[in-house]
């Protein structure tokens, strides 16, 4: 697989994941997708999620669903850079958005993607874990389900 081919996958990828259309985003994965996200982070433990493994009905059920519950408005994700080599894609972006409990949501970053047969069969996802507790818990940092 070429560079540009890999760049354009994960380009759609995030229009298919600003769309929140189930069908959208689940034909951008493989059928043993993978998204490895930092266990406990911010985001899972203020949605219920234990694991930090997601499988591709987990996925789309987040990004189609569950994050509308939690990012309430203005949410937006700003791809800084995007590199490919190969079947590998390293995205940084920033993500902001207001959260239910009003407060704002501002954090960098960065995915490393693996494509296979032009979709995304592996995400793994690193983010400054401390900057997302201080934006969704406050600077107490008492997680606690936010969003049903």
């Amino acid at each position: 697989m070429d560079t540009s081919t890999t760049k354009d996958i994960v380009i759609d990828a995030w229009k298919a994941f600003a769309t929140r259309d189930p069908a959208r985003i689940e034909a951008v994965f493989t059928e043993d997708a993978q998204w490895h996200a930092p266990p406990g982070n911010a985001t899972a433990l203020a949605l219920g999620h234990t694991e930090h493994v997601l499988d591709r009905n987990t996925i789309v059920r987040f990004l189609s669903r569950e994050l509308a519950t939690l990012f309430v408005a203005d949410v937006k994700s700003t791809p800084r850079c995007l590199v490919a080599e190969g079947p590998i894609a390293v995205l940084e972006t920033r993500f902001q958005g207001t959260l239910a409990n009003g407060r704002p949501y501002d954090n960098e970053y960065c995915f490393v993607i693996e494509v296979k047969d032009g979709r995304i069969r592996r995400m793994r996802e690193y983010m400054d874990t401390q900057r997302g507790f201080r934006c969704i818990f406050g600077e107490r940092n008492e997680p606690r389900v936010l969003a049903a």
